[in-house]
């Protein structure tokens, strides 16, 4: 076991903490069964929701025992958003995403040994209960002056939109699940980001008013920002989520290799368990030699090893190296190559013209003559191979699984040309 509170604070994960010195006890006097909660709004997971993931892989780790909660009642209603009502999804909807929630969280967690995780539904305790049984047990131990002092309410009540009374109950039916893991497990902690904080003191506030005598605690981590402004977990295309359908490994993968080098040194913290020492040596690297994105390339392969497995990882370095002339662009498998392309500007042509025309045509060069001078100069690679004459042309002989063309302008352009049934 290690002092699991000094391990997050030099990660940079505790962001508030209701009592961090009798945290610190806590987890030091015996081990503590904590849980984190998420709402199957969508139907996967994404990057915002990895952070709270490996924050309860690391607890556990510690020697404490996680207890994952994907919230079949709560996903009926959501949190409520900044800005407005959310659409409500069917019940049906709500218990296939629980599902595929609870397969994306189970294989990082560890259920074998004496701090076995724990998967749960807190539909298991709601969908029983009749509207005057949860009024007069749970919301009767509410204040509503202080349900409006949450932040997420305030901001809605001050907002154009208002908010219901659906979604202004949300925090209650947090504060419940706190409160029946605390009295099913023998729940003492519940983790999650700071910009839920209103919804995990509802859980403390209610525990201490029902259970006097109860000992426990609620732990934010920080709402994670880059230093250029945008927002983190998203590119260009959306968002970054866990499912390989929704944000193929090869964009998974590139989105770490991208990252700044401003941040990348807060990243590895946060996402990586290499130890203080590795990490220490790959943000000197970064610091040293930031052409060599030691740290994005260890931060990528670990990460993407860690949610989609090490054969998809070897499939998407692979395909990396191939895509930028290190590799054999025509021994990528089919869809590792379509997954990499499709993360570059690509076009769909219905037959094959000069490779002039094509470089223009995806914008790889303003223009013809543009991509003539390319070529002129030595610049112009179609699948990797270096392209001589201004007057080549594609041939269906060139394609890569019957379908694509990998066009390079210098070293690091690439564009895609896909072949499709006219």
């Amino acid at each position: 076991m290690t002092d699991i509170v000094d391990e997050l604070k030099w990660r940079g994960l505790i962001a508030l903490s209701t009592d961090e010195d009798a945290l610190r006890k806590a987890f030091a006097d015996d081990p503590v069964t904590f849980y984190c909660g998420f709402d199957p709004t969508a139907p996967s997971l994404h990057l915002g929701n990895l952070v709270q993931i490996l924050t309860m892989r690391r607890i556990q780790q510690a020697g404490h025992r996680p207890l994952g909660l994907v919230g079949g009642a709560t996903g009926l209603i959501g949190d409520p958003k900044p800005t407005a009502e959310r659409t409500l999804n069917a019940p049906e909807t709500v218990a296939e995403w629980v599902e595929r929630l609870r397969g994306q969280i189970a294989p990082l967690l560890d259920f074998d040994g004496p701090n076995a995780a724990v998967m749960v539904n807190n539909l298991d305790w709601t969908q029983g209960l009749s509207a005057i049984e949860f009024l007069r047990d749970i919301g009767k131990h509410f204040r509503v002056n202080k349900m409006i002092a949450k932040e997420a309410v305030s901001r809605r009540l001050n907002s154009d939109a208002g908010i219901s009374y659906t979604e202004f109950s949300y925090q209650i039916l947090q504060g419940m699940d706190f409160l029946e893991l605390y009295r099913r497990y023998g729940c003492t902690l519940q983790t999650g980001g700071s910009d839920q904080w209103g919804n995990l003191t509802s859980g403390t506030d209610l525990i201490h008013r029902v259970e006097p005598d109860a000992v426990v605690h609620a732990l934010g981590t920080p709402l994670i920002t880059k230093a250029d402004g945008t927002k983190f977990g998203k590119t260009e295309s959306g968002t970054v989520w866990l499912d390989p359908e929704m944000t193929t490994p090869y964009a998974f993968y590139q989105f770490w290799i991208n990252a700044d080098d401003r941040d990348v040194a807060k990243f590895l913290r946060i996402f990586s368990f290499r130890s203080h020492e590795e990490i220490e040596e790959l943000e000197r690297l970064t610091e040293e030699r930031p052409q060599a994105r030691a740290a994005q390339r260890a931060l990528a392969e670990e990460l993407t090893t860690l949610v989609h497995g090490a054969e998809q990882t070897a499939a998407v370095i692979a395909a990396s190296k191939a895509l930028f002339g290190q590799g054999e662009l025509a021994e990528l498998d089919g869809r590792t190559l379509a997954s990499a392309l499709s993360e570059v500007p690509h076009i769909q042509v219905a037959e094959l013209g000069s490779v002039v025309d094509l470089f223009a045509e995806v914008g790889l060069v303003a223009s013809k003559s543009a991509a003539r001078r390319t070529v002129k100069e030595g610049g112009a690679y179609v699948n990797n191979v270096k392209v001589t004459a201004e007057d080549a042309v594609a041939s269906p002989a060139d394609l890569l699984d019957g379908r694509w063309l990998v066009l390079r302008r210098g070293k690091r352009n690439l564009a895609a040309v896909e072949v499709v049934a006219g």
